[in-house]
C-alpha cells in the first residue's frame, strides 16, 4: 500500500471539501471572501472547492439579496448549503405503533406520520406496517426515495452493530430478526439499527430536557424499563450493547415480575399492557389504596433500577420519560430516594419530547451518519475517521 502523505492532493481536496462545506452551513449565505476568512484557505482553493460542491448538488448560489446588506456595486456573490439537498428517516417501532419523522439534512422535519400495530404481531406484519408508514410519509410529501441519505430505526431489545436484534422480549419474533438486513432491502441508503432507550437519550441531548448535559441518563420507563446514557457526550452502549437493561433485574429474582408488581388483586395483572396499567394509575390518583400501593411499587422498583445506574455512572442528569414520565408527583419521590441511594444525587427532570423521543433520536442517529460522511475525512492509512471542527 503507497504512503498517505500530507501533501497527498486526494486527501487534500477532501480536507477542503469537509472545512468549506461545515463553514458553509454555519454560516448565513456567506461570500467567498467569508469562507476564505473562516477556513483560512486561499481563495482560489475556495472558488475550485465551491463549484465542485455547486456540481455536487449540495450547495448552490444564493438569490440575490439573500444574506446581503446594501452596498453600491455589484454585490458580491453569495451561497448556501442546500439543505434539501437530501432527506433522513427516523423511525420508531415500538409494541403498539410504527412512526416516523422525515427531515432535510438540516435535521428540520418536514412531517410525521405513524400508524398502531397490534402488540402480538409479528415480525414481518410489524415490519410491513413500517414500510406503509414511509411511504404514506414520503407520498404526502412528494419527497422521492432515492433522496433519502440515512434511515434511522429504534426499538426495543439489543441490538448488534449489523442491526440484527440479538435479543427482545417485548416483540414476538423479535429475537434474532436480522432488522437492519430487511430493512436495507427496501432503502438505497444507509440504515442504522438502535435500541430504543439508546434512540431517545440521543434525542434528549439534541433537542430535549438534557441539551446542556454531556453525561445523562434517560430511563424509558414501562413495564421493563430501559435505559440509555451519554458519557463526555457519546452514546454508551457497552461491550455487546446490552448497557442500560436495567428491566433484567427482576429476572434475577430480586423482585416481583411486573404483572405482580402493578397488581391491586393479589393476581398477576393480565394483560400486561398499556390500558391496564393506565388504569392503574388513573385508580390510584383517584385515592383507590391497592393501586396507591402498586404505584409506589413501581416507583420504588424504578427507583432502584435508576439507582444502580447513577451509582455506576455519576450521570449529572437523569431524564426520565415513558409511562413515568406522565405520572404526576414522580419526580420528587426519585429525587428523594436518589437522594439516599446515591453518593452524589442528580438532577431529575422529565423528558420534554415526549412519545416523539425515540424516532427524534433515530432521526439523529441518521444525521449523525450523514455529517460523517459529508464533513469527515478517512485516512485510508490509520482507518480512522478525523471530522472537521464544527
Amino acid at each position: 500500500m503507497g504512503r498517505l502523505t500530507g501533501g497527498d492532493p486526494s486527501l487534500l481536496r477532501r480536507i477542503n471539501s469537509a472545512v468549506v462545506l461545515q463553514a458553509l452551513r454555519a454560516a448565513d449565505s456567506p461570500t467567498l471572501t467569508d469562507l476564505v476568512q473562516v477556513t483560512g484557505l486561499s481563495r482560489p482553493t475556495v472558488e475550485g472547492v465551491v463549484e465542485g460542491l455547486i456540481e455536487t448538488g449540495l450547495v448552490v448560489e444564493a438569490a440575490a439579496g439573500e444574506g446581503a446588506t446594501r452596498r453600491q456595486g455589484r454585490p458580491a456573490r453569495r451561497f448556501r448549503f442546500r439543505t434539501e439537498a437530501g432527506h433522513l428517516l427516523g423511525i420508531e417501532i415500538g409494541p403498539h405503533r410504527v412512526a416516523a419523522l422525515l427531515s432535510d439534512l438540516g435535521g428540520r422535519v418536514l412531517d410525521t406520520a405513524q400508524r398502531p400495530v397490534e402488540e402480538r404481531a409479528p415480525a414481518d406484519e410489524r415490519l410491513e406496517r413500517v414500510r406503509a408508514v414511509v411511504a404514506d410519509l414520503l407520498r404526502r410529501t412528494g419527497v422521492p426515495r432515492d433522496s433519502l441519505r440515512a434511515v434511522g430505526v429504534a426499538g426495543p431489545g439489543i441490538v448488534e452493530a449489523d442491526g440484527t436484534v440479538r435479543l427482545s422480549t417485548a416483540l414476538p419474533g423479535w429475537t434474532g430478526f436480522p432488522l437492519g438486513e430487511r430493512l436495507r432491502r427496501s432503502f438505497r441508503c444507509p440504515v442504522l439499527v438502535e435500541n430504543d432507550a439508546n434512540a431517545a437519550a440521543v434525542a434528549e441531548h439534541w433537542q430535549g430536557a438534557a441539551t446542556g448535559s454531556d453525561d445523562i441518563v434517560f430511563v424509558l420507563a414501562g413495564l421493563s424499563p430501559g435505559a440509555g446514557s451519554l458519557i463526555g457526550g457519546r452514546l454508551h452502549r457497552g461491550f455487546g450493547g446490552a448497557a442500560g437493561e436495567i428491566g433484567a433485574l427482576h429476572l434475577l429474582g430480586r423482585e416481583a415480575t411486573p404483572e405482580k408488581l402493578l397488581s391491586t388483586t393479589g393476581e398477576p395483572l393480565h394483560p400486561l399492557d398499556e390500558a391496564q396499567v393506565a388504569a392503574v394509575f388513573a385508580a390510584a390518583r383517584d385515592g383507590d389504596a391497592q393501586a396507591r400501593e402498586a404505584v409506589d411499587r413501581f416507583i420504588r422498583r424504578l427507583v432502584h433500577d435508576v439507582a444502580a445506574l447513577v451509582l455506576a455512572l455519576d450521570p449529572e442528569l437523569v431524564v426520565i420519560g415513558g409511562w413515568a414520565a406522565g405520572l404526576a408527583g414522580v419526580l420528587e419521590p426519585l429525587r428523594r430516594e436518589l437522594a439516599r441511594y446515591c453518593l452524589r444525587p442528580p438532577q431529575v427532570a422529565l423528558s420534554q419530547l415526549g412519545e416523539a423521543a425515540v424516532a427524534t433520536g433515530a432521526l439523529r442517529l441518521a444525521l449523525d451518519h450523514v455529517e460523517g460522511e459529508l464533513f469527515a475525512v478517512e485516512s485510508t492509512v490509520t482507518g480512522r475517521r478525523r471530522t472537521a471542527a464544527r
